[in-house]
Order: C-alpha cells, then sequence, then structure tokens
C-alpha cells in the first residue's frame, strides 16, 4: 500500500502517483484560469488559490475518474470547476461573516475592501462558467442547480428556523445545500467526465452528497471538541456566534431540568469569555455529543454502504476510507 494523502485516503502506489499527477495538473490550470489582465484582479484571485488548500473537491473529481476514464479531457477541467466555486463561496462568506482571516492570513475583505472580494468572488464564478461551456451542456445545467442550492443553503442559514420549523431538518437540509451539494458534484463530474456508466454516476454522487454531510457535521463536532493546537482554530467559535450546530440543537432539543443552564446559555450569541468557557466545558461534556457522532457516523456508513456496490477498483477503497476518516475525526 502506497504512499501517504490527505483525508486518511487508502490507495496503492499507482493510484496514488495517478492522483498526485492529476493534482498538479488540476493546480497548474486552477492559476492559469483565474490570471487577468487586471493586475489586483489576478492579485485577490491568487488570495486563497495559493493560500493552501487541500483541494478536497478536486481529489474527489479525480477519484470518482478512477471508475471510467481518468484521462479523459474533461477531468481536469471539471475538477478546477468545482475547486472555483468553493473559492467563490469563501470569498463571499467571508464577505457575510466580516472574517478578519481565511486559512491564516487576512481574508480579501480585509486586506482590500468588501467590493473587491465580493467581485472576486463573482469573476472566479465566471472563470468556472467560461470552462463549463466546454463541458456540454449536461455539466452546465449540474453545475447551475448546484449553485442554486449553494445559494438557497446561504439564505436558509441566514434567514433561519421558520416559526413552525423542525429546527434539526432545517439544519441538515442547510448543510446538504450549502456543503454537500458541491461535494456530490464533484463526484457526479469525474464519473460523468470519464465516461462511466450512468448507474455508477448516480451512485458516486449519492454517496459523495452523504460524505459531504458526514464531513460538515463533523466540522461542527470538532468546533466544540477540538482544542486549538489540535485544529488550528479557536475553539467554540459556532457556540460564541450563536449558531446552532448538532450537537446544541440535540441539547436544545431535550427538556432534562440539569441542562437548563446550558440551554439558558445555547439561547444566542455568547460574548462573555466567562459564559464562554462555561458553555464549552458544559457541551463538551454531555451525551449530545456523543449522539452527534453517532449521526455522523451513520452517514459516513450509508456513504460506505452505497460506495461498496461501485465496481472493486482501488478509487472505491479509497473513497471508502474517506468514511472512517470522517468518523475518526470526531474523537
Amino acid at each position: 500500500m502506497g504512499a501517504a494523502v490527505p483525508f486518511g485516503l487508502r490507495v496503492d502506489d499507482a493510484l496514488a502517483a495517478r492522483m498526485q499527477q492529476g493534482l498538479v495538473e488540476v493546480e497548474s490550470l486552477l492559476l492559469e484560469t483565474v490570471d487577468s489582465e487586471e493586475s489586483l484582479l489576478t492579485e485577490a484571485s491568487q488570495h486563497l488559490v495559493t493560500a493552501g488548500g487541500k483541494r478536497f473537491r478536486p481529489m474527489l473529481v479525480l477519484l470518482a475518474a478512477q471508475f471510467g476514464d481518468p484521462s479523459a479531457s474533461g477531468v481536469i477541467p471539471s475538477a478546477v470547476v468545482v475547486e472555483l466555486t468553493h473559492l467563490a463561496t469563501l470569498y463571499h462568506d467571508d464577505v457575510m461573516d466580516e472574517a478578519p482571516l481565511r486559512r491564516g492570513q487576512a481574508s480579501a475583505n480585509s486586506r482590500w475592501t468588501n467590493t473587491v472580494a465580493i467581485l472576486t468572488g463573482d469573476y472566479l464564478f465566471a472563470r468556472a462558467s467560461d470552462l463549463l461551456a466546454d463541458l456540454g451542456t449536461d455539466a452546465v445545467r449540474i453545475q447551475a442547480r448546484t449553485f442554486a442550492r449553494l445559494v438557497r443553503g446561504q439564505i436558509q442559514e441566514t434567514v433561519g428556523v421558520p416559526g413552525d420549523g423542525d429546527p434539526l431538518k432545517h439544519y441538515l437540509q442547510v448543510v446538504a445545500d450549502k456543503t454537500a451539494s458541491l461535494i456530490a458534484t464533484s463526484g457526479q463530474f469525474g464519473a460523468m467526465m470519464a465516461g462511466a456508466p450512468s448507474s455508477v454516476v448516480d451512485t458516486l454522487t449519492s454517496a459523495c452528497e452523504k460524505i459531504g454531510v458526514a464531513f460538515q457535521l463533523s466540522d461542527d463536532i470538532l468546533d466544540v471538541a477540538s482544542e486549538s493546537d489540535q485544529s488550528g482554530k479557536t475553539p467554540g467559535t459556532d457556540l460564541r456566534e450563536g449558531i446552532r450546530t448538532l450537537p446544541m440543537l440535540h441539547v436544545l432539543a431535550g427538556d432534562d431540568p440539569a441542562d437548563a443552564r446550558l440551554r439558558e446559555l445555547l439561547s444566542g450569541p455568547i460574548p462573555d469569555d466567562g459564559d464562554h468557557a462555561e458553555a464549552l466545558a458544559l457541551l463538551r461534556a454531555h451525551p449530545a455529543m456523543a449522539r452527534a457522532k453517532a449521526d455522523t457516523r451513520r452517514w459516513a456508513e450509508d456513504a460506505r454502504a452505497e460506495l461498496l456496490t461501485l465496481p472493486d477498483v482501488p478509487a472505491r477503497d479509497a473513497l471508502a476510507s474517506l468514511c472512517d476518516y470522517v468518523v475518526s475525526r470526531t474523537g
């Protein structure tokens, strides 16, 4: 078994070499695509491209392409399309969140202005569309529908739960639309561009969506459970901002009198450092954390069950190992 690769993938040496070469080609086309005659636009576009992202979505495109012809002409461009789309949403997210940092450095909105950040995100969407034009109308339609889901997820998160709505159902829908939709499209594009059978394309699309949900759930758990020296992030960020993620929703759905103080703390943002530390300690010790981990495990196992119906090629084992990684990273 082969070389070390991100996300705990189990791959043999041959697949590792193909993946590494594919990612080199993705990186080259990515930089070429964001180049502009306007120097500021090029600089702002490259700001996140070169900031050290893990290229999770392009990696899924390349893995899914192993179920057909991975050297097909549309594979690398489609991998760049999903990464450009992802990066564009980060520029816009940072403006909405007024985030000062992204990937350990100044965000585009803080380095330049909100206007520059928004326009840069728009530019990346435009460049993705330009690449798509050469990949056929089906690809354009898939991307358009994915983009619609991304926007819908952001709107739903911004507006919040309707008065008579189920908070947990609302949260999972936001996760599916805002995060998992583009991960699903990554699997779909890779298999489709490589000419895999339609049944394989459909299975990879569905399984990758479930992996996407599990990834976001595990991120939300880590926001509570991890220490900053483990994750590189400040723990309890969602908690401080009053963003209700899976562990918090499980607490709020209960009525145990012993949880009254924690439910009070979770009723809104927690700007006070003392209250924040108290809430974080109470939440970490609460059975809701185990319930959230069990939910994540179910999503990952459902994805694995679908993946195991695919042809037995090395990429299937690599994708299945992603399911293990998602579960193990929650502790």
